[in-house]
């Protein structure tokens, strides 16, 4: 919303709150969550029409029900933020919605897309007079504030880690990392764990090995993360099933490098600023580290770029401008 308001003149917003989202791939809700969006185009279609409709995230887990009925129905222009296919589901318990999301890339006028993995499919489907256009991951904020370069006072490097302390892929991640550095060679580093969540005592397991090497700080807000990131030496997360992660710009925006796996998205973020390693390869990881633990200067540089290329591409200004150039053509071909 706030790189809306800055990237198209008028009034930007929110008109329904439907949400279509159904992880379990569970018919009867998925049923009742068509019921709702067939009462919610009734509702919408009644109103004045706006100069457009954009959606953001619209997959096989939660379709657009409406974008593409009301876009039609108003003959306005339609837009969908991170829009993704997956052929693969047209089959199988998320068929239906896997369907609808397709009808919705159909219809769009324009994608964004947030990660090059996203855009081969895009491509590969998209109608002939269809803008795909690459909308950077970005922050929500105008600038990046000042940060005090850290000063190597001991000899011991400062990791960090960030993630929720959930089931799934973050507790992957946390174990990737966990046996990754049970095979790390030098002795000179402590991590500090930024998260919480309802698997803690499994994360907390992971690392009682480690001893006092890991301080566990919990859940912090947007200005306790910036200071821990601000404080450390370099991020150490893995990165299973993100699908490019926050957490990497978020600490490339306080000069701190990052070490990740070379996975899709993950890439599209951690590019002059970080390390990748192979997927699942925890010894080559381990080995990143003990690299990383020994180059100072290669920390420190790799940090100075890393927040110079959040600056330039992955801030507000940058999302407006990418937005705007897509949208104000349609939205001045409607007013006309």
């Amino acid at each position: 919303m706030a790189a809306l308001n800055g990237a198209v003149p008028g009034d930007i917003a929110v008109v329904s709150r439907l949400r279509s989202r159904d992880g379990a791939a569970d018919a009867t809700a998925q049923d009742q969550i068509f019921a709702a969006a067939e009462r919610e185009f009734e509702r919408l279609s009644a109103t004045t029409p706006p100069d457009a409709w954009l959606t953001y995230h619209s997959y096989y887990k939660a379709p657009d029900l409406l974008g593409p009925r009301l876009s039609r129905h108003w003959r306005i222009p339609y837009a969908i933020v991170e829009g993704t296919r997956a052929a693969s589901r047209l089959t199988g318990p998320y068929a239906r919605f896997a369907k609808a999301a397709e009808i919705a890339c159909d219809a769009a006028d324009v994608i964004f897309y947030l990660t090059e993995y996203d855009r081969q499919a895009l491509e590969r489907d998209r109608p002939a007079d269809q803008k795909i256009v690459r909308l950077r991951p970005f922050l929500a904020e105008e600038s990046l504030q000042p940060v005090m370069e850290r000063e190597q006072t001991t000899d011991t490097v400062a990791l960090i880690a960030c993630g929720m302390f959930r089931p799934g892929d973050k507790l992957a991640s946390y174990a990737a990392l966990a046996r990754s550095l049970a095979l790390v060679q030098s002795d000179g580093w402590q991590l500090r764990i930024i998260g919480d969540g309802p698997v803690r005592s499994e994360v907390e397991a992971l690392f009682l090995p480690f001893g006092n090497r890991i301080a566990f700080v919990g859940a912090l807000d947007a200005g306790g993360v910036a200071r821990e990131f601000q404080a450390s030496d370099l991020l150490v997360w893995p990165g299973v099933g993100e699908a490019f992660g926050m957490v990497y710009l978020e600490a490339q925006a306080q000069a701190c490098p990052v070490l990740a796996e070379d996975r899709e998205g993950v890439r599209d973020v951690v590019r002059d600023g970080g390390w990748l390693t192979r997927p699942g390869d925890e010894r080559a990881y381990a080995n990143a580290i003990d690299a990383l633990l020994r180059d100072p200067a290669g920390r420190r540089l790799a940090g100075a770029r890393a927040r110079a290329r959040i600056a330039a591409d992955h801030l507000l200004p940058s999302a407006r401008a990418t937005i705007a150039a897509a949208l104000l053509p349609l939205i001045g071909e409607r007013r006309r």
